[in-house]
């Protein structure tokens, strides 16, 4: 069955003045086809006071409709370099994809130059405003409120990973598309990076597209894309979930290290609860360890060390006993340089040592209560 929403783009193409007639809001088979005009309307013009989000691809306003529906309209930037064939590949692709965990996609715009995605609209924001942004939009989250968000997450990625036809990497996993709802739901929003995934290929060279900070050393380095940069940059989350910190902002140390470098070094030191949010008075010290410890198998060096998303899921579902002796120490991606913790120097840049790592096929965890899971690189 072909996606509604091309043969809607062809009936729209021409009206693209601002002049023209105001087309009608069309209901499609999954979206609702918006005029541009429609949407200008929702956001005021797109006025500067209902911006609530932006970044390389576009900028995020929020809207209301005619019908009092709040939305949030992302509305893509020339500057994108997104042409119509990747913008509808994009919608054909998140048309089709739900979970509770995943933004759902009300409708789009296709006039003239406008590339316009309607998403549902999400009442905190996200998590980088909600636990990492000014005091204004600040929430205090408890612990069962971030380990919450840390399992949604989880559970969407390992869906788009393993679940979704075909399967998806995001590519841009980071606190600022991970949104939240009324009741601190997360929900993993911004396709515009996503790729398509199929099960028959190992790894996808392409444009690195992605933010520092999150980005996997072997794909930023190498452009070389696998779900296990979707993992890296999760892992990457959990921590920053963890510590109320952003990974692309501090600095730690007289090293002024990066995240993942710190927990590690507090790992080697016996003070990984030094990491915690101090604005965490009461949490329970052994599920956060756990949670801190999945997040360093996620970002270990070797794409092939780390865990696969569903994984993931169960070790920090579980209580499981994690196999530790498997934990290598993590890559690292700077902006200029690249460095892998233990390299035989400081200042190491070779691609090869930022993501070097032992191959193992033995389990990452070991339970009498759970079935042995073997860990398999996909």
């Amino acid at each position: 069955m072909s996606f509604s929403c091309f043969g809607a783009f062809n009936s729209c193409k021409g009206k693209s003045g601002r002049g023209q007639a105001q087309t009608e809001e069309i209901v499609t088979n999954n979206v609702r086809l918006f005029s541009y005009n429609s949407l200008r309307s929702a956001t005021a013009d797109f006025h500067p006071s209902n911006r609530i989000g932006g970044g390389g691809f576009g900028v995020v306003y929020r809207g209301v409709l005619r019908d009092g529906t709040q939305v949030a309209i992302k509305s893509l930037s020339a500057e994108s370099k997104q042409g119509t064939n990747e913008f509808l590949t994009e919608i054909n692709m998140i048309s089709h994809i739900q979970h509770p965990n995943l933004v759902q996609l009300i409708g789009c715009c296709v006039e003239g130059s406008n590339r316009i995605l309607v998403y549902e609209y999400l009442e905190n924001n996200s998590v980088a405003s909600a636990l990492l942004g000014s005091k204004g939009k600040h929430i205090a989250l408890d612990w069962p409120q971030r380990a919450a968000i840390c399992m949604g997450t989880a559970s969407g990625l390992a869906f788009l990973h393993e679940e979704a036809e075909p399967h998806i990497v995001h590519r841009d996993i980071k606190a600022s598309n991970i949104l939240l709802d009324e009741n601190l739901h997360p929900k993993i929003g911004d396709f515009g990076l996503a790729k398509l995934f199929p099960d028959n290929v190992t790894h996808i060279s392409t444009r690195v597209a992605g933010t520092v900070g999150y980005l996997a050393p072997e794909y930023a380095l190498l452009g070389q894309l696998t779900k296990k940069a979707d993992v890296y940059s999760f892992g990457v989350l959990i921590l920053e979930i963890v510590s109320g910190r952003s990974s692309s902002k501090a600095a730690f140390g007289e090293d002024l290290l990066v995240l993942v470098e710190w927990t590690w070094k507090l790992r080697e030191e016996g003070r990984l609860l030094d990491l915690v949010d101090s604005e965490l008075s009461e949490y329970p010290e052994g599920e956060v360890m756990r949670f801190i410890k999945v997040a360093l198998f996620c970002t270990q060096a070797g794409p092939q060390q780390r865990p696969g998303m569903k994984q993931v899921v169960e070790m920090l579902s579980k209580e499981v006993n994690l196999n530790e002796k498997l934990l290598t120490e993590p890559g690292v991606y700077r902006a200029h340089t690249s460095r892998h913790l233990g390299s035989t120097s400081a200042g190491e840049t070779s691609s090869s040592q930022a993501y070097k790592g032992k191959q193992s096929l033995d389990p990452f965890i070991t339970s009498s209560q759970l079935s042995v899971t073997q860990m398999l690189p996909r």
